[in-house]
């Protein structure tokens, strides 16, 4: 296989039909199909299938796709970063952070330290749940991400820890407030509205429930956080957050918040990233900002060299 086929098949996937894809490439449709059966020939698989209202692709063909859209952009970034040698560093970084988390507090000072070192550096940052942000990692669509999680090993992505907080319960001020640490026992005849159930801290808090014998009680699920606000200031019911979104949520509307004990429920915050996918020059620079500026935060789990290692 060669990249100057891999790119034609791309391109006849992306637009489902080999005519759109011979004018958008500029080649004639004969030469086209020949490349694409000479690439048929190499991988001795049919790649497409032929239909009236175009070209879907096989099995093998979905497989191939896949692979060459990564192929792909690695070869552009190889380019970039060959052209950027022995200049300031430039060239394009992805950066998640999970939305009512810890990470989303890095956000000013992460644009502001790359600007004043890597000014030629375009940084992209996405403010997204947990489980989107993993799945774009894993298809090389972003490099990295500060989420919730770690605790469970993910196929394709590797969890470096970077701090905890706890959970907090919140109410509205219309409910008496518990006291400044409530055991969790004394929860569960609250109504509460809590993320999905795939969501990280909703897991942590299903399990904690489970883990003494009871079941949150679970009036509505939403991960909106203006919403949820919404929810408390109306008096509607409580949530279950952790440290910097329950503080958050607390100090836009009337309401208190308690800390979690017995158990106490720690929510791991990790730097996510593909564990087969090397990051660009552009990308390393930005992971080795993120673990100085997690580093400096108050309960981080970094210790003092992991911010200086030659980092992949």
């Amino acid at each position: 296989m060669n990249l100057r086929r891999l790119k034609y098949f791309v391109k006849i996937v992306d637009v489902g039909s080999l005519t759109q894809a011979a004018d958008l490439l500029h080649i004639a449709q004969p030469a086209l199909s020949q490349q694409l059966a000479t690439l048929e020939g190499e991988v001795r698989q049919q790649l497409l299938l032929r239909t009236k209202r175009g070209v879907t692709p096989t099995e093998a063909g979905k497989v191939l796709y896949r692979h060459a859209q990564l192929i792909l952009r690695q070869c552009d970034q190889a380019r970039v970063d060959m052209d950027a040698a022995g200049r300031g560093l430039s060239g394009a970084a992805s950066v998640g952070l999970a939305p009512g988390t810890a990470a989303a507090g890095l956000a000013l000072p992460l644009l502001r330290t790359v600007r004043a070192r890597h000014p030629g550096v375009l940084l992209y940052l996405n403010e997204t749940y947990g489980s989107t942000l993993s799945e774009l990692i894993m298809n090389g669509r972003m490099d990295l991400a500060v989420l919730y999680g770690g605790k469970t090993a993910v196929h394709g992505l590797s969890f470096l820890p970077l701090l905890k907080e706890q959970l907090y319960v919140v109410g509205p001020a219309s409910l008496p407030a518990p006291p400044e640490q409530v055991p969790l026992r004394l929860l569960a005849e609250m109504d509460f509205y809590l993320a999905r159930p795939y969501n990280v801290v909703r897991k942590m808090v299903d399990e904690a429930f489970a883990g003494i014998g009871l079941t949150p009680r679970v009036v509505a699920e939403i991960e909106s956080a203006s919403t949820l606000s919404a929810v408390i200031a109306d008096g509607l019911g409580a949530t279950i957050l952790p440290a910097s979104m329950a503080r958050e949520v607390m100090l836009s509307c009337n309401a208190w918040q308690c800390r979690i004990v017995e158990p106490v429920i720690d929510a791991p915050l990790a730097l996510c990233q593909s564990d087969h996918l090397p990051l660009s020059e552009p990308a390393q620079a930005i992971k080795e900002i993120l673990l100085e500026l997690v580093a400096a935060l108050p309960g981080s789990l970094l210790a003092p060299d992991e911010t200086r290692l030659p980092l992949s």
